[in-house]
């Protein structure tokens, strides 16, 4: 078995297993940062990627499943219960996929959500976020059960061979795998073993909601595309123009540009760059072709970040303003920098 292990700053972790004998790889629960290098391991070991598998809906970042199936046409696995339209192939407790001569066992693991599933391949279970290193999943998300979480714990993982090797979805130390034995030894989740003290256990537990729930559950189920993503797809369609060249250019007497704040008016009117025009990105499709009617001006858009107007920007290319460009950064370094503003 080839077996590789990635983790992100934020303690995600995705697994990379491939079948010596059939040069076939699967990828578990792939985070979107790092579609590059599963291809990047893939091209190394000489193995095809044949599937990519979520272990369930994750409410905490943005799986890179939908991204990386596409570029390699390849099925996503999830359980049965996923609402995810995108799944290919919905496996339930108790099947199997065979990887080569290597075969990934699916338990159905609910209690963190109820489309939670670990995967056992030889010595190791991928435990998805039911079963963490000195921790268990948390079930006050959407979906969530304690009682489930118990039975997938107690009656299921703490089953397995005591020497069985755990890998969870995420890992929040200097470890990178812990044991079964380990677990029910010393994880402070599972001393309570009555299910009545776990179950109130869980309930009592008041933590923080991830950062981008709402994001990373739209996304996550729908298969949509998250906003870092929609701005890099933009930004990989449009050029820039630096700060200090508009700059150089307004200061001139031919600057040669229409400077496009796509800012809301009320902050326009506050402070911008000399000489601009305000189009509001919200009325942007409604307005440009009444407010800038040559389509073949070259117009530089820039809003406060640099992040809008990249949108924006893509949007009015696609439109036939072929010459449009953003501007590198935006209206607050601008002003940081002391440049002049109307």
């Amino acid at each position: 078995m080839i077996f590789h292990q990635v983790a992100t700053e934020r303690g995600c972790q995705s697994y990379f297993i491939a079948c010596e004998d059939s040069c076939t790889a699967v990828v578990i629960d792939p985070e979107d940062s790092q579609v590059d290098r599963y291809l990047g391991l893939a091209a190394q070991e000489g193995v095809s990627i044949h599937y990519v598998l979520d272990t369930h809906t994750h409410a905490d970042h943005f799986s890179g499943t939908t991204e990386l199936a596409r570029k390699l046409n390849v099925p996503i696995i999830m359980h049965r219960n996923s609402q995810a339209p995108f799944v290919d192939m919905r496996v339930d407790d108790g099947e199997k996929i065979n990887l080569g001569k290597l075969s990934l066992n699916i338990m159905h693991t609910p209690g963190h959500t109820d489309d939670s599933i670990s995967v056992h391949v030889e010595d190791r279970v991928f435990t998805g976020d039911t079963l963490l290193i000195g921790g268990c999943g948390r079930t006050d998300l959407p979906s969530g059960d304690p009682d489930q979480l118990y039975d997938s714990l107690f009656n299921k993982l703490l089953r397995l061979a005591p020497e069985t090797l755990v890998y969870p979805a995420h890992i929040y130390s200097r470890r990178e795998s812990s044991s079964i034995a380990e677990e029910a030894a010393e994880n402070p989740r599972l001393q309570l073993k009555e299910r009545g003290e776990f179950v109130t256990q869980m309930r009592k537990l008041t933590l923080r909601e991830p950062d981008h729930l709402s994001e990373a559950l739209r996304t996550n189920l729908s298969g949509g595309k998250t906003v870092e993503q929609l701005i890099a797809e933009a930004a990989h369609n449009v050029s820039f123009m630096s700060l200090e060249e508009v700059l150089r250019r307004i200061q001139s007497d031919d600057p040669g540009i229409v400077l496009l704040d796509v800012r809301e008016k009320d902050a326009y009117e506050q402070a911008h760059i000399p000489g601009a025009m305000v189009i509001p990105r919200g009325q942007l499709e409604l307005c440009v072709n009444e407010r800038l009617p040559d389509p073949t001006r070259r117009i530089v858009v820039y809003c406060e970040f640099g992040r809008i107007s990249t949108l924006a920007t893509a949007t009015l290319k696609e439109m036939g303003f072929t010459r449009a460009i953003a501007l590198d950064k935006g209206m607050q370094l601008w002003m940081e920098k002391g440049y002049p503003v109307e």
